[in-house]
């Protein structure tokens, strides 16, 4: 198979975040707010233990489930690349 062109490739972008059991927390909360059809736009993927890989154009509707989930989930900074999120 050949690999996909850049412009018809996935963009996306990475969040670090900060709260209690956030492999849980964050995925029930994308999927109680935005549904299941918005988690598989989102398609997050965990890097590490509190880096989380998200659509671009979902990137809003993520950030909007964290702020209405009862239990306080923080994105410290949002970034394009794991290089520059990790250098603040």
């Amino acid at each position: 198979m050949k690999p996909l062109k850049p412009t018809m490739r996935e963009k996306k972008r990475y969040l670090k975040l900060r709260g209690k059991d956030l492999k849980k927390n964050v995925n029930f909360s994308i999927k109680d707010f935005i549904g299941v059809l918005g988690v598989s736009e989102a398609s997050p993927n965990w890097i590490s233990s509190d880096v989380l890989c998200v659509n671009r154009k979902s990137l809003d509707k993520v950030r909007a489930s964290f702020a209405v989930w009862p239990e306080k989930i923080e994105v410290l900074r949002v970034s394009g690349t794991l290089k520059s999120l990790g250098k603040k």
